[in-house]
């Protein structure tokens, strides 16, 4: 997650983008999306349901009652070598990941009341750090004038700083970026502050 005085930065580059535009910025930064306990009890299960399966090419000679505990002791072990961070990271499948942190932007967008702004011009930029997930959602008022291939630019972008550990540098970007598209389409008619300039750490 990023420093206090980096997350100073992150605000400051939303009041110099918001100075152009009417439209309102939005950060959210989460460490991840999910805590994905569940993932861990699905292997588990799964290889300790083949247990029975493999032992019968092996040339141990168990009771049905041996064969339970062996079958209890595998899952157990499992859920518990599997919660360990590198390991569980490396077995959740990417269209989780995805759909986890899709969810969540999306729950930010309306908790953070980015749907009530005023010309409907809100644009929340969300990024989950464990899922490399980068997302940006714009309210009507900007979306309607905004091609899809733009957002996913500066998404693009994003998402390769995020891989490289450049959170920050993602960040200042992604905001230079989205303030140029709601200069262009939400000119600065009045001067006004909607909703919080500063980054959500989640």
């Amino acid at each position: 997650m990023l420093s206090e005085q980096q997350a100073k930065e992150i605000e400051q580059a939303i009041v110099k983008a918001e100075a152009r535009t009417d439209g309102e910025l939005v950060t959210v930064l989460a460490s991840r999306s999910d805590d994905y306990l569940y993932i861990p009890v699905l292997w588990a299960a799964l290889v300790a349901l083949m247990t029975p399966a493999v032992l019968l090419f092996s040339p141990l000679w168990l009771s049905a009652g041996e064969v339970f505990v062996l079958q209890l002791a595998v899952f157990l072990g499992l859920v518990l070598i599997l919660r360990f961070p590198p390991l569980l990271h490396r077995i959740i499948p990417p269209g989780v990941k995805r759909w986890r942190a899709g969810n969540l932007a999306r729950r930010q967008f309306l908790e953070n009341n980015l749907h009530h702004t005023r010309g409907e011009t809100g644009v929340l930029i969300f990024v989950s750090q464990l899922e490399h997930y980068v997302e940006i959602i714009a309210d009507r008022g900007i979306d309607a004038h905004v091609d899809e291939a733009q957002w996913q630019a500066i998404v693009d972008q994003f998402v390769i700083r995020v891989r490289k550990r450049e959170t920050l540098e993602g960040f200042l970007g992604a905001i230079e970026s989205c303030g140029e598209l709601l200069s262009q389409h939400a000119p600065v008619t009045s001067e006004h502050d909607e909703l919080p300039n500063r980054l959500i750490l989640l």
